[in-house]
């Protein structure tokens, strides 16, 4: 496994209960270059169960759920409520209320502040 690939563990397993975070802004918090997301995402589909990674805090940009109906869409959105986070029915979450970024690499912040 690379250093990156690493480190966008460490990011998975750092995003605080109870937020979401975005593919790009795991890459961004692990230190990635533009276009990193897309690296995120494969990790996260190909090990996110062996590592034991709260894969279901990372959404897209927009707060989206990404996941496909019947493809773990609804267990993403049960997870999160579950935490206290609100998905609406169009399977999006108010990056506002409940979204961090990485400002800079290693640290989350609230979207809100």
């Amino acid at each position: 496994m690379t250093p990156f690939s690493e480190r966008i563990i460490d990011a998975i397993r750092s995003i605080p209960v109870g937020t979401v975070a975005s593919y790009s802004g795991v890459a961004r918090w692990a230190g990635g270059p533009p276009g990193a997301a897309r690296q995120v995402a494969r990790l996260l589909h190909s090990s996110s169960s062996s590592r034991h990674l709260p894969w279901y805090r990372v959404v897209g940009a927009d707060g989206t759920i990404r996941l496909p109906e019947g493809g773990g869409r609804e267990e993403q959105a049960a997870l999160l409520a579950g935490e206290g986070v609100e998905v609406s029915r169009s399977w999006r979450v108010d990056f506002l209320q409940f979204g961090v970024v990485a400002p800079v690499p290693g640290l989350w912040q609230q979207v809100s502040q």
